[in-house]
Order: C-alpha cells, then structure tokens, then sequence
C-alpha cells in the first residue's frame, strides 16, 4: 500500500515537473515573438560590398541585391503576416535619394505596387524607412538616386567675436585746429558742456578724448582756474590832450595864443626860416571894356538931359499960357 502511494507522489512530481516546463516553454515563445531583433544583410554594389541593418516582423528577408543602371535596391521577401513591417537604414555613403543637393523621397515598390512607408529617422549619416507589406509580398524595389556618395563634412566655422569698436581718437567733436584749452576751458566753466560731454562720450575720459595727456589736462585746468581767481584790471580812461589852434601871426606860448615876433616887419615865417612877404599885384584893367562902359555912361546922361528939358519947356510953356 505505501509502494502505490510513493509511485503516485513519484508520478505526481514528473507531473507538474513537466507542467513548469511547459508553461516556461509557452512563456519563451510569447517573448520570443515580442520582441524584434536588428539583422544584418550584405549587398555588392560595383565590387564593394555594404552592410545593411534592417528589423522584420511577420516576415523575412532572403536576399538583397543591387540594380546600379537603376540605381535602386532588390530585396527578396516571405511576407507571412498582414501587414508585414520592414524596417531598414541606409548609410548615406552607400545609398542615398538627393535632388540638387537636397533630401529627396525614395520611391518603392512592393510586387510593382507602392505601398505604406516613411522615413522615420534623418540624420547626416543614415536614413531609416519603416515599409508596410501586405501578406504574399515577395520583391521589394527601393530606388534612389545616387550609390556610394562621399559626404563632405563641412568644417564648423569658427564663431566669430566681435571685436570692440577703436576709439576715435581724438573724439568727433574735437576739431585738431583748436587749441584743447578751448575744450578745457569749456569742460571747467561750464557744467551743461561737461554733462554733454559725459552723457555722449561715457567711454571715454575727456583728454583722451582730447588726445593730450592727463597731466596737460591738469596743466590746462590750473592756468585756467588761476585765470579765473585774479580780478580783472580796472582800466583807467585817459582824458583827452586839449590842443589849442592860434590864428595867423600868432603862436601858442605857455598855453595861450601870443603875436609871433619871431620876423621881422615885411617877413613871415615859412618852414622854421624867416623870409619876405611876398607882394600882392592887381591885375590889368581892360581899356577895351572901360571905353564901351564909359559910352554907354554918356549915352544914357544925354538921354536923361534931353528928357529933362522936354518936360521944363512942357512945364514953361504951361505957365505962359495961364498968364
């Protein structure tokens, strides 16, 4: 009776043994079958031979080859699931799709039917497409533009830094002909050009902006401060010299005019020196015009003489008659 019962728990043991087994087998091919695995396959184009990577689910890949007339990709597919799903990466130096120097679509076929893809991942080396398969897919013609491409790593220009801006020296407003100690003399006395110059010229200090020294700048501001202290001089004004004229034949003496009796009677003094007067001469008298004046005097006396007597003998004549 215990023989029996040790061969029951003995078979009873191999039981679940066998149990465990198969639950961790079914468990394996659940796991197996969730996850996909990257692959790799192998394709000769023009004698050298490139890998690619590729994952498939629910279905396989047999073979790849290249068309390079074509320029384009053959792959030979199971495709047992619907829709199978065909991840592949290109490498750029190997396969590429460009147009005028930019990324361009690559064109597939599944059977010489287009069917469901896009590329997932773009980077500077390598482009992934994802391609959707239906069940019964045996050929797969990817097709690009462009086999073996050698990609030029364009440096990476150096950041340029921007270099502060030189002064101008001396400052724009600063004109070379002046004397600084006008610009001083400004900056000293007078308190809205010196706020000027500090809101408009923060960067710089004003005898730089002068290009003069800080000592000659010093220099400037002492004379002119020292120029300000002392007072100004009074200036006198001068009363005018009173100049006397005198008139002729006489001379100024201690002040007031005197007869000049430095010549004699009959001279006169020219140029310092005593010399005689010169005399006075009339000027002829024309005969010509006093004889036709003096005709004409006698003339007129007549006139007046006959007249005289015409009325005196009216005047006679007169009186006779009366009597």
């Amino acid at each position: 009776m215990s023989q029996l019962q040790s061969e029951r728990l003995r078979n009873l043991a191999n039981g679940n043994t066998l149990l465990k087994i198969s639950l961790g087998l079914i468990f394996f091919t659940i796991l197996s079958s969730a996850f996909v695995y990257a692959e790799t396959i192998s394709v000769n184009v023009d004698g050298t031979n490139y890998d690619v990577d590729y994952t498939a689910t629910g279905m396989s890949v047999s073979g790849i080859e290249s068309d390079p007339d074509f320029i384009s990709l053959i792959i030979s597919v199971d495709v047992t699931s619907s829709p199978g799903v065909l991840d592949i990466t290109f490498d750029r130096t190997f396969f590429d799709s460009i147009y005028q120097g930019v990324d361009d679509d690559f064109i597939i076929l599944a059977d010489g039917d287009e069917p469901n893809f896009s590329e997932t991942q773009t980077t500077s080396t390598s482009r992934t497409l994802n391609i959707e398969l239906p069940s019964g897919t045996e050929e797969i013609e990817i097709i690009g533009s462009v086999f073996g491409r050698t990609i030029e790593e364009t440096p990476s220009e150096p950041e340029e830094t921007e270099e502060p801006a030189s002064k101008q020296i001396p400052a724009a407003f600063v004109d070379p002909s002046k004397d600084p100690k006008f610009y001083v003399e400004r900056y000293v006395t007078e308190s809205s050009y010196k706020t000027w110059f500090e809101d408009n010229y923060s960067d710089y200090t004003f005898h730089e902006a002068l290009d003069i020294s800080k000592s000659e700048l010093d220099k400037l501001i002492a004379e002119i401060e020292k120029e300000n202290s002392e007072p100004a001089p009074v200036e006198t004004p001068e009363e005018p010299t009173k100049t006397t004229e005198c008139g002729p034949g006489t001379i100024l003496k201690d002040g007031a005019c005197v007869l000049d009796e430095r010549c004699g009677p009959g001279t006169i003094l020219q140029d310092g020196v005593c010399v005689a007067k010169p005399q006075t001469t009339s000027e002829p008298t024309s005969y010509k015009g006093l004889g036709k004046e003096l005709g004409y005097g006698v003339i007129a006396a007549f006139i007046v003489t006959g007249a005289i007597a015409i009325i005196l003998a009216l005047m006679s004549k007169a009186g006779k008659s009366r009597d």
